[in-house]
């Protein structure tokens, strides 16, 4: 059995992969399917981001506009099984599924939600989402920070699957990218630091 690793804070990650323990955390969420990065993704995080800013100063994890995007990634049961390195190779992306997330206060209600999602209507609304509260369990995780290009995540999977596989684990549970920089589809690349996080057991 590996060891647990320690309890990480949140938003940390090492430059180099590490085994820790994700904390409990609650977030807003909307769902969605199929390739990251088209004008319906960029929609939902617009529309993630201005529900979260439209909250009750008492429900905000973050003081400022800039709230920081978390998304976590599945194929549906029917596609092939991949691990960490060839999460993004072994099967076609257009067949993944998503939650766009950012964190809350754990005592954020169902009611400020609702309320707030009226307020951000008109602003970035996404027609077809339905924003919610979704709460991740404390987990153990192999987790490192990769720095640039989301197109380079592929080396940086690699090595962070190679680690999760000689300590004897495997991914347990959907892949999760934490976008420590805000950014649209027109912000340069370069200078951006995404906590890539994959549950395992």
């Amino acid at each position: 059995m590996p060891e647990p690793g320690a309890i990480t804070s949140h938003l940390a990650a090492a430059d180099t992969p590490e085994l820790v323990r994700a904390p409990e955390a609650t977030f807003l969420s909307v769902g969605g399917s199929g390739r990251p990065g088209t004008e319906a993704f960029y929609r939902k995080m617009a529309f993630v981001t201005a529900v979260e800013a439209s909250l009750p100063g008492a429900s905000r994890i973050s003081p400022s506009d800039a709230c920081v995007i978390e998304i976590l990634y599945w194929y549906p049961k029917q596609a092939e099984s991949v691990e960490i390195e060839d999460f993004y190779t072994g099967n076609s992306i257009d067949l993944l599924e998503y939650r766009i997330t950012t964190r809350v206060a754990d005592s954020t209600t169902h009611n400020a939600v609702v309320s707030a999602r009226r307020d951000a209507a008109g602003r970035a609304d996404d027609p077809g989402g339905e924003v919610e509260l979704f709460t991740l369990p404390e987990s153990l995780v192999v987790q490192v920070m990769h720095h640039g290009p989301f197109k380079d995540e592929f080396e940086t999977l690699a090595r962070l699957g190679a680690f999760a596989r000689e300590r004897g684990l495997r991914r347990s549970g959907p892949h999760r990218e934490i976008h420590i920089d805000p950014f649209t589809a027109q912000t340069p690349q370069d200078a951006l630091r995404t906590i890539l996080r994959d549950p395992v057991a």
